[in-house]
């Protein structure tokens, strides 16, 4: 007698796919959620931190839609703003300029000659003339100076050293750049002559704002809203070169 062979098994189902329903009121920002990262699942916390406050950054919104390299350029035109320090056809000398924010805010308000100078490659600016090279560097004065064709009216400032992590170690550096920036606007700066530079809240030194104010006849501090609230960032302003 003979019997079917048994029928084989069903293969299994694939596994269903869970449908999620998109929101139905509201965007993110509507709803004051900030933009979420697509690959946040690859990159580090930190990572992911960082990335997160520059895509809902205002100021980095804005430098893209008007063209800035970095939204560092809405601090030099804030401290314009409030200071004054870029005057039609005067000669500038930007330390520390990569990406070339500062440069560009300088042209567009008018400048007649700018210079720079930064460790990194720094894309054209024209007329701007750009250096890379080390600040620091025995040759660098006389070589800005040559670029420039003499002294400037206003020397920039926004150099900030690579930090290690270790608190002693990097705030020496953070210090060591600003005296140097400083003792350079001493040096070079004619009467009247300004000097702007990065600083951080308890990083100066007596010795240098002693230095500032017998050299120039007025030192403020600011700090631009365009820096950010958790940052301890400042900038000193010095007017008037004696």
């Amino acid at each position: 007698m003979s019997t079917k062979p048994p029928k084989p098994p069903a293969p299994p189902e694939p596994p269903r796919k869970r449908m999620v329903k998109a929101p139905t009121r509201g965007d993110a920002a509507g709803r004051n959620i900030g933009a979420r990262l697509k690959t946040a699942d690859t990159k580090s916390m930190s990572s992911q931190l960082w990335l997160n406050r520059q895509i809902n950054d205002p100021f980095v919104k804005a430098a893209r839609a008007k063209g800035y390299r970095s939204r560092a350029a809405f601090k030099l035109a804030e401290i314009d703003d409030r200071f004054h320090v870029i005057r039609k056809g005067c000669r500038i000398i930007d330390l520390g300029c990569a990406p070339g924010g500062w440069v560009q805010v300088a042209l567009e308000r008018g400048a007649g000659t700018v210079v720079g100078i930064d460790l990194l490659p720094v894309d054209p600016l024209p007329p701007a003339i750009l250096i890379e090279g080390d600040f620091t560097a025995d040759e660098a004065p006389a070589q800005l100076l040559a670029a420039l064709g003499g002294p400037p009216d206003l020397l920039l400032s926004d150099m900030a050293p690579n930090t290690i992590g270790h608190p002693q170690t990097d705030h020496l550096r953070i210090v060591g750049l600003v005296e140097l920036a400083a003792a350079f606007a001493v040096d070079i700066l004619p009467v009247g002559g300004t000097f702007v530079t990065k600083a951080f809240q308890g990083g100066e030194t007596a010795d240098l704002l002693k230095l500032l104010k017998a050299n120039f006849t007025d030192v403020k501090h600011f700090k631009p809203k365009s820096s950010r609230a958790e940052s301890s960032e400042l900038y000193l302003v010095a007017l008037g070169r004696r």
